[in-house]
């Protein structure tokens, strides 16, 4: 964050802020979804309760993110909250998920002699230090892939299965046959992050919701002299002969600038269609089933255990971090769109939240960029696969 609050006081970077879409008001979930002339029934509490993040993230404790809340001290604008529970489903059953050898020991994930093996592993990812050469048992993760690694310890498909995926947080199983080493680094990050605030989880969650985020650098960025504008319509992205960004247009009026920070719909031209997402918003009155009666949870169905491509996500939030009503949860259960039918689709993940009193269905496309930002100053974020309920894994970015 290089003299990030003079580039803010500057404003010569964030004209265009991607929005972390928000419906602050439970009449406009209904509005979105089922149109301006029905309401909501009575039962489901106050509107102005409901803070449902779009495309809500929960966000890693020790991550690159946090670490720029705190050096830019705009914490002192947000409050957060752990997330209660991070969960796995594995043949039918939902686990939480082992994040060391102490936890290995204990899951019902794995039989005996498997506990052992995996407890061995989590003990050299602990121990494992990129500059110290004897943490790495004559092994370079640089080289050796991450499925030798693993083989090495004899672990069984099942274990290989929520170690990858709800542990390391991968998307597939590309990641077996690719260098160790960022495997390696993202098992040692869930295990730092669940340490941190020693929780439930390895996440938190801001209260009120990721709208808070972009509230707060705003409030940051005026204290340090910057300039915003909100709700401005129609805006279009202004380049000079040489085809880097200078500008905002909006109404007439353009707001000059050196860089573009911007989600795919400003820019069309720049971005490609990889895929769908197919998602479910659901309203309940209790937590998920299963979860030790957690209020916020992160549970990941990995792709065999649905015979799927890809694999389900469900996030439930609650009145806890404000965002519905008291004795209300918010649950969202989505996926990769392998087919036109999200009540299909997502029918594994919907059967696990128990009794649903409301449930929305959508499917929306997701874009990546297809531009050089270092050559046309846009920075467009990338609207990703269905892992969307994880802010910054490991690196600076936003995950759908």
């Amino acid at each position: 964050m290089l003299n990030f609050l003079h580039i803010l006081s500057q404003h010569f970077i964030f004209i265009l802020f991607f929005l972390l879409l928000v419906l602050s008001l439970l009449l406009q979930l209904w509005k979105r979804f089922r149109g301006a002339d029905e309401k909501p029934p009575e039962g489901l509490g106050s509107s102005k309760e409901y803070n449902v993040d779009m495309i809500p993230k929960f966000i890693i404790a020790n991550g690159n993110l946090v670490r720029v809340l705190i050096h830019t001290d705009v914490t002192k604008y947000l409050n957060f909250k752990a997330v209660d529970g991070s969960f796995v489903y594995n043949k039918g059953k939902i686990c939480k998920v082992p994040a060391n050898d102490v936890e290995a020991l204990k899951s019902p994930l794995m039989g005996l002699f498997e506990k052992r093996r995996a407890r061995k592993f989590f003990i050299y990812v602990q121990d494992y230090e990129e500059n110290d050469p004897k943490s790495h048992e004559g092994l370079d993760l640089t080289k050796v892939t991450a499925r030798k690694i693993i083989s090495k310890y004899g672990l069984e498909d099942d274990t290989i299965d929520f170690i990858g995926h709800a542990l390391a947080l991968h998307q597939d199983d590309s990641y077996l046959d690719q260098p160790a080493l960022d495997f390696v680094k993202r098992m040692k990050l869930y295990a730092e992050s669940l340490a941190r605030f020693q929780g439930g989880s390895p996440y938190i969650y801001p209260l009120y919701g990721l709208g808070e985020l972009p509230q707060a650098f705003a409030r940051l960025s005026a204290v340090y002299g910057g300039t915003y504008m909100l709700n401005k319509p129609e805006c279009k992205v202004e380049f000079d002969a040489d085809g880097k960004a200078i500008g905002v247009t909006s109404e007439g009026e353009t707001a000059k600038c050196k860089k573009i920070v911007c989600d795919p719909s400003y820019l069309p031209d720049k971005v490609k269609k990889v895929g769908k997402v197919a998602r479910a918003i659901c309203i309940m009155s209790h937590p998920i089933p299963h979860t030790s009666d957690s209020h916020s949870v992160q549970l990941i169905l990995p792709q065999k255990q649905l015979g799927r491509k890809s694999d389900m996500y469900l996030f439930c939030c609650s009145y806890s971090h404000n965002v519905a009503p008291k004795g209300k949860y918010i649950a969202f259960v989505s996926t990769e769109a392998e087919t036109d039918k999200p009540e299909v689709e997502l029918k594994p993940g919907v059967d696990l939240l128990g009794s649903v009193e409301e449930i929305f269905y959508e499917t929306y496309d997701r874009y990546v960029p297809t531009n050089d930002s270092g050559v046309d100053h846009c920075f467009i974020s990338t609207v990703s696969r269905s892992r969307h309920h994880i802010l910054n894994q490991h690196y600076l970015h936003c995950k759908l």
